[in-house]
């Protein structure tokens, strides 16, 4: 399926469970291909994805939109750490 993909040259975040962060100044994050938020608080997010966890430290941090499987966090975003839970 990997070859196929990469012969049609689709891009692998259409295909994979691999998260996509976007990150625009440190106003804005969108992270796309998670599993769900595990904690929330207005200073700091933790999102669970297929590969591990995401953790977004800030200040007046917001869900400002989430569906299925996206969600859009803003505010002032001071540190993002990545906890691999694959092997």
């Amino acid at each position: 399926m990997k070859k196929i993909n990469r012969l049609l040259e689709i891009p692998k975040e259409v295909y994979s469970n691999s998260p996509n962060i976007i990150l625009t100044g440190f106003e804005e994050m969108i992270i796309e291909n998670n599993k769900g938020i595990l904690e929330y608080e207005d200073y700091y997010v933790r999102i669970n994805t297929h590969i591990g966890i995401v953790n977004v430290h800030g200040l007046n941090l917001k869900l400002e939109k989430m569906t299925e499987d996206n969600l859009k966090i803003i505010g002032k975003i001071e540190k993002i750490e990545l906890e691999s839970t694959s092997d």
